[in-house]
């Protein structure tokens, strides 16, 4: 399991940078409502989305909050407005905000009701008619038909935490509806064979592959074997969804 606290330093470089976060910024505020005054970024990680979604809306009023120390206190110096917090356990009041956003977050909550506390806390901070938007089936959208998705095939987790129809049900039970969806390029996301290898050595895939043992070097060696191992394959297409707050009973 990554340590956010020791990652926070080269976590942008190692994840494509201001061109990834740009264009999730944008397709995020393409879902967001003109009227929305005020957002919450949960798992906002070092803050550049949160930053630019900021950017993006003048006169939106953007909180960020993260689980981790490092990350939080990275993003402080963009966003200035950041809460550590777990987004299980948001410390805010019900109705509190006229949206929230969750980038590249449910798809790493692996413990038994971690996702559906999350979206259930999404929903008790949205006034009525807010709107909670966030990536789903994350994983998966690096799944472009490459070597490397061969190779991780036998490995992947069979029920990925931020599937679609279990994402829709959470929500749905908490008074939540579909109400758009978006996607975006994961700019400099790309992999190469070589990062791939690296990455699984490192513990970078925890959320997607599960790798016992010695299962772990065993496929970091079949990557590194790879043809071209230096040449990046094409980049992911990130999936968002939107759902608003129901505002009857």
């Amino acid at each position: 399991m990554l340590d956010y606290n020791d990652e926070a330093a080269t976590y942008d470089a190692s994840r494509g940078g201001v061109p990834r976060a740009e264009a999730a910024a944008a397709a995020l505020l393409g879902l967001i409502p003109a009227s929305t005054r005020s957002l919450l970024d949960i798992g906002c990680g070092t803050g550049l989305v949160t930053e630019r979604i900021a950017a993006g809306r003048p006169g939106l009023r953007v909180t960020g909050s993260d689980a981790a120390l490092g990350m939080a206190l990275v993003a402080r110096q963009r966003v200035g407005d950041v809460v550590l917090a777990d987004a299980r356990q948001l410390p805010l009041r019900e109705g509190a905000v006229d949206a929230v956003t969750a980038v590249w977050l449910l798809h790493l909550l692996r413990g038994e009701g971690d996702v559906r506390a999350v979206v259930a806390q999404a929903a008790r901070v949205l006034r009525p008619g807010g709107v909670f938007v966030t990536t789903v089936d994350k994983d998966a959208s690096h799944d472009v038909g490459s070597d490397i998705d061969e190779a991780f095939a036998p490995y992947l987790v069979p029920t990925p935490s931020d599937g679609t129809e279990r994402i829709v049900e959470y929500a749905e039970a908490v008074g939540l509806d579909v109400v758009g969806s978006a996607r975006f390029v994961g700019h400099g996301q790309g992999r190469t064979p070589l990062s791939a290898a690296r990455g699984v050595r490192r513990g970078y895939y925890v959320s997607r592959l599960v790798l016992p043992g010695a299962e772990a070097e065993r496929l970091a060696r079949v990557l590194a074997a790879l043809p071209e191992p230096d040449r990046r394959r094409a980049e992911p297409d990130y999936r968002l969804l939107a759902f608003r707050r129901r505002t009857g009973g």
